[in-house]
């Protein structure tokens, strides 16, 4: 990936700049792109700020989900919890942190279950000072 001070003043190609970004293991960017595709559902996540609204949804989720104007993949990663899937599909985790909170867990046990790691593990891992960089900088170096 270019870095440095003069990168975004260099940049004729914004398409191939931001499809450098899928090249991250592990990793989604939220770009402008991802903001537009999870608009609604981002907008969803933020009305559970509302104690009333946490209710309706909580009584009956696709009831709730079916008011907004939401992609059905959209709905259903909600009504599975596939924050990972939320993610691909415009999801931004600090607005989906508004569902997993709705269901009583913490920011740490939610993206544990991203990663696949136990809660303990997981926080382990982060107090160690996270994951390796090593090997993990490109999907296409490690191919």
């Amino acid at each position: 990936m270019n870095e440095g001070p003069d990168t975004m003043s260099a940049i004729t190609d914004v398409t191939a700049y931001l499809a450098q970004f899928d090249d991250i293991p592990g990793t989604r960017v939220f770009t402008a792109a991802r903001a537009r595709r999870g608009y609604h559902l981002n907008q969803f996540a933020m009305s559970l700020m509302k104690p009333e609204n946490r209710e309706r949804f909580k009584a009956d989720e696709r009831a709730y989900l079916d008011e907004w104007p939401m992609t059905e993949a959209q709905k259903q990663g909600v009504l599975d919890r596939d924050y990972n899937r939320l993610l691909d599909l415009g999801g931004n985790v600090y607005f989906l942190a508004k569902v997993f909170s709705t269901d009583g867990l913490s920011f740490v046990q939610a993206v544990s279950t991203m990663t696949g790691m136990s809660v303990e593990d997981y926080q382990a891992m982060m107090l160690a000072g996270g994951r390796s960089p090593l090997g993990v900088r490109s999907i296409r170096e490690n191919n």
